[in-house]
C-alpha cells in the first residue's frame, strides 16, 4: 500500500532546492495543493494522422476528470503513432515497427523524468497497444492500458450484394480491381464506405488483437478495451480508468505484479483462439523482454497448438470486433477458455479481481454466431504455428485460421522488396501453384520490417488465395489471409538462407510437421552462401539507421539492444 509520504512524485517535488520546478509546475495552472496530490502522467498517442487514434483527445479529457476526482492530479503528454493502413505498400511503412521502440522508449523517458506516481496509457493502433505496454513494463509504476476501440462497419453494395466492409475489403478491391474484375467505381465505392468514423480497423487485426488479448492478460480493465470507439460507453470507460489507476497507487499494484509468465501464456492463447495476427508474435517476444520475463517461439506454438480456435472473425472469419463486443465479448471468450481449462483462472487483474472472477460476469448473447462453443470450434488449434527448416532455422509465423491448406509445394518467385512483387500481381505475372518469395524486408533490412498487406490482399483480389503460397523476412498485417509465412529468420540482410533462395528453387510448406524448407542440396546452398554479399544498407543517416544497427532478429521480437 503506497501511502503519501511515500509517493515518488514528493522526493521530485518537496524541499527548497526543488522550488525552481514547483514554479515551472505553476506556471501551467497548477497548485500547491495539486503538487500534493500524486502526479499520474496520462500517455496520449492521439494523432489527426488516421482514425485508430484520432478520438483519443476526448477520451484523455475524461480520464483526466476521472483522476481528479479520485484525488490526483493528471498530467497528459503526448508520443508519436504510425498508421500502418495509411503507409502500407510505401516507404513510410518501415516506419511502424521502428514507431513501437520510439513510443516505449519516449513514455518511459518522460515517467522517469518527472517522477510520475502512476499512468494510464491510451492507445489506438497496432504499435501503439504494445508500444505503450513495453514503457509501463519498464517503468514499472501503477497503471493500466485503455485501449480506444474499434470502428464501426462500413457498408456497401458490391456486385449487387450488401456487405459489411473494413478495410482488409479495400485491399483486396485493389486485386480485383488490377486484376480486371472490379471496375473503378466499384473502387471508389469501397473505400468510400469501408471506414465510416473514427475507432481501429474492424477486424481481428493487429490492433483489436492486442488490445483483446490485454484484457485477458489483466493490464486493461475485462471489457472495456472492446467497447467500440465511438459508443458512448467509452468515455464513460475512460473515467473509469482515471479513479482506477488511483487505486492501483494506493494499492501500489505495479505491472510486475500482473505481467507473468501464466498471464503471457494466456494472452497468447487470447490471440490463438481468435485468429488474431501474426504480429502478436514480435509484440509478445518484445513485451515479455521488458518484463523479464522467458517467452520463445516455442512456448508460443505450445500455446497455440492446444488452443482452438472459437472466434469467426475477420479476416479469416465472418465477423467484426463490435459484432464480438454484442456476442458476449471477450469475457464469453476467455470464460470458454476456462472451461477448457486452456487459461490460468488465478491470475491477478489491474481490477484487483482474478481472471476467473472477472469471467463469471460473462453474458452470452442468445444465438449469438461469433464465438463458437467449445465441443465445436472452428479449428481444434489456435491461429498461429511456428514453422523452422532449412529456410528458416530460427523460425518463421504462419497464421493457419481463414485457410484450410496446410502442405504446398512450388517453384520460387524471387523479389527483392515488395514493390516488386506487388508489381508482378498485378500484371498477372504469378501463376497458381507459385512460392512468392519477398526479402531484403527484414528488421534490419527493411529496416522496418514492413508488413506485405497490399501485396497479400492483391492475391486474394486476384482469385490467387487459395493456390500461392508466400513467404517473407517481412511480416504481415492482421488484415492478412492464405497460406502466408512471415518473420523468417534469419533475415536475408544477414545472410539467412532465403537470400539464397533462386527463381524457381522448389519451396516447402509443410504445416502439420511445422517445417518450411528450400529443395536444394547444403552444399549446393554453401556454394551460394559463399558468393553471397550483404546488400549496401538503405539508410545511413537518422533513425532508420539507428534501428538497423541495434534491432535483433524477428524470433527476439525485433527489440531493440
Amino acid at each position: 500500500m503506497t501511502s503519501d509520504t511515500n509517493l515518488r512524485s514528493h522526493a521530485f517535488l518537496r524541499g527548497d532546492h526543488r522550488a525552481p520546478a514547483r514554479a515551472m509546475l505553476k506556471a501551467t495552472g497548477l497548485t500547491d495543493e495539486d503538487l500534493r496530490k500524486p502526479l499520474i502522467g496520462i500517455a496520449n498517442t492521439w494523432t489527426e494522422i488516421g482514425p485508430c487514434n484520432f478520438h483519443l483527445r476526448a477520451l484523455a479529457e475524461r480520464v483526466k476528470a476521472g483522476v481528479r476526482s479520485a484525488g490526483g492530479t493528471p498530467l497528459e503528454f503526448n508520443t508519436v503513432s504510425i498508421s500502418d493502413g495509411i503507409t502500407m505498400g510505401t516507404e513510410g511503412m518501415r516506419a511502424s515497427l521502428v514507431s513501437r521502440e520510439v513510443i516505449a522508449d519516449s513514455i518511459e523517458l518522460v515517467g522517469r523524468a518527472n517522477a510520475l506516481d502512476g499512468l494510464v496509457c491510451l492507445s489506438g493502433c497496432d504499435k501503439t497497444n504494445p508500444g505503450v505496454l513495453m514503457a509501463l513494463a519498464r517503468l514499472d509504476i501503477p497503471g493500466l492500458v485503455l485501449y480506444g476501440g474499434s470502428t464501426a462497419p462500413g457498408h456497401c453494395e458490391v456486385e449487387g450484394v450488401e456487405k459489411d466492409l473494413t478495410i482488409q475489403d479495400v485491399f483486396e478491391a485493389v486485386g480485383a480491381r488490377g486484376a480486371d474484375k472490379l471496375d473503378a467505381c466499384g473502387l471508389l465505392k469501397v473505400e468510400n464506405a469501408a471506414c465510416p468514423g473514427a475507432g481501429a480497423c474492424g477486424g481481428q487485426f493487429t490492433a483489436n488483437t492486442m488490445a483483446t488479448s490485454f484484457e485477458i492478460l489483466g493490464v486493461s480493465p475485462m471489457g472495456d478495451n472492446s467497447i467500440p470507439a465511438e459508443d458512448p460507453r467509452k468515455l464513460e470507460a475512460a473515467e473509469a480508468a482515471g479513479h482506477l489507476v488511483m487505486d492501483l497507487v494506493r494499492r501500489d499494484c505495479r505491472p510486475s505484479h500482473l505481467l507473468t509468465r501464466e498471464s503471457l501464456e494466456n494472452a497468447i492463447a487470447a490471440v490463438a483462439a481468435t485468429g488474431g495476427s501474426t504480429n502478436a508474435v514480435l509484440h509478445y517476444l518484445a513485451i515479455a523482454r521488458e518484463s523479464g520475463l522467458a517467452l520463445s517461439l516455442e512456448d508460443i506454438d505450445r500455446v497455440s497448438s492446444h488452443t482452438p480456435l472459437l472466434a469467426d472473425l475477420k479476416p479469416g472469419g465472418r465477423f467484426v470486433a463490435t459484432d464480438l463486443e454484442r456476442a458476449g465479448g471477450v469475457r464469453l471468450v476467455a470464460r470458454r477458455l476456462l472451461e477448457g481449462g486452456l487459461l490460468h483462472g488465478d491470475v491477478p487483474t489491474v481490477t484487483g479481481r482474478s481472471l476467473r472472477e472477472e469471467v463469471e460476469a460473462a453474458d452470452e448473447t442468445p444465438a449469438q454466431m461469433v464465438v463458437r462453443p467449445l465441443a465445436s470450434p472452428l479449428k481444434a488449434s489456435g491461429g498461429l504455428a511456428i514453422l523452422r527448416g532449412s529456410l528458416a532455422p530460427e523460425g518463421s509465423v504462419l497464421k493457419v485460421a481463414g485457410h484450410e491448406r496446410l502442405h504446398h509445394s512450388g517453384p520460387a518467385r524471387v523479389f527483392e522488396c515488395e514493390e516488386h512483387a506487388f508489381a508482378a500481381v498485378q500484371s498477372g505475372r504469378i501463376e497458381p501453384g507459385d512460392v512468392v518469395v519477398i526479402r531484403y524486408e527484414g528488421p534490419k533490412g527493411g529496416p522496418g520490417m514492413r508488413e506485405m498487406l497490399a501485396v497479400t490482399a492483391a492475391l486474394v483480389g486476384a482469385g490467387l488465395g487459395e493456390s500461392v503460397a508466400l513467404l517473407t523476412d517481412g511480416r504481415f498485417s492482421g488484415a492478412t489471409k492464405g497460406l502466408m509465412a512471415g518473420h523468417v529468420s534469419p533475415e536475408a540482410a544477414v545472410g539467412g538462407p532465403i537470400a539464397l533462395v533462386r527463381e524457381g528453387d522448389t519451396v516447402i510448406f509443410d504445416v502439420p510437421s511445422r517445417r518450411l524448407d528450400l529443395a536444394v542440396g547444403a552444399a549446393e546452398l554453401e556454394r551460394r552462401r559463399q558468393a553471397w554479399f550483404a546488400p549496401a544498407p538503405r539508410f545511413r543517416l537518422g533513425v532508420f539507421a539507428k534501428y538497423a544497427a541495434t534491432v535483433a532478429s524477428a524470433a527476439e521480437g525485433a527489440i531493440t539492444r
